[in-house]
């Protein structure tokens, strides 16, 4: 079941899948991790979802496929923390809005544990509408949107990673509509 998904994620990707002198298959060098999650759409509308009874997980149509780079060595990503540079997308299955993402993301352990916090910013682009939506629809402004994530993950194994994560699409009012939305949901990766 592993090595199928992961030949499926390298398909989908357009990865070179090739035979090295020890495994039978590997990703390039540069890759760190490979994530799939399934999330509640607009679980929320704001950045900051303070009230907890504003929540809404009933709509748990999104799937998403992420892969984190390894962090360059280069001084000015050391500067900032050494984050992961990441693609990703997440799609809903229902028809509305999904989004497709280029991003940095941050990791900090929590003490001496398996647990980690971990934070992404970055920009997203969406399949939605900018303004004049239909009913049940957001007007989402921009077709290029800020994309900010939030989770907190497990490291399960060495090579297995789970994150409950909390992501958020907006263009921070540089648009005429900004009708953000959140999703949450839980993200599985494979670190190589």
């Amino acid at each position: 079941m592993r090595r199928t998904c992961l030949a499926l994620l390298l398909a989908l990707l357009g990865a070179e899948v090739a035979q090295a002198q020890e495994q039978t298959f590997f990703l390039p060098s540069v890759v760190d991790e490979v994530r799939v999650g399934i999330h509640a759409h607009e679980a929320h509308y704001s950045l900051w979802p303070v009230y907890m009874d504003e929540w809404d997980l009933s709509q748990i149509h999104d799937v998403s496929f992420d892969v984190l780079f390894r962090s360059p060595q280069v001084d000015v990503f050391r500067w900032i923390g050494s984050p992961r540079p990441e693609l990703g997308t997440t799609i809903n299955l229902a028809g509305v809005e999904s989004t497709f993402h280029a991003a940095l993301t941050w990791q900090v352990p929590v003490f001496d544990t398996p647990l980690f916090l971990e934070g992404t910013f970055g920009a997203a682009l969406h399949n939605g509408y900018m303004n004049g939506a239909p009913d049940g629809r957001r007007n989402l402004g921009c077709r290029i949107n800020f994309y900010e994530r939030f989770g907190v993950g497990v490291n399960i194994t060495e090579s297995a990673t789970a994150l409950l994560t909390y992501e958020h699409t907006s263009n921070a009012d540089l648009c005429d509509s900004n009708s953000g939305y959140s999703n949450f949901g839980l993200r599985i990766g494979m670190k190589f």
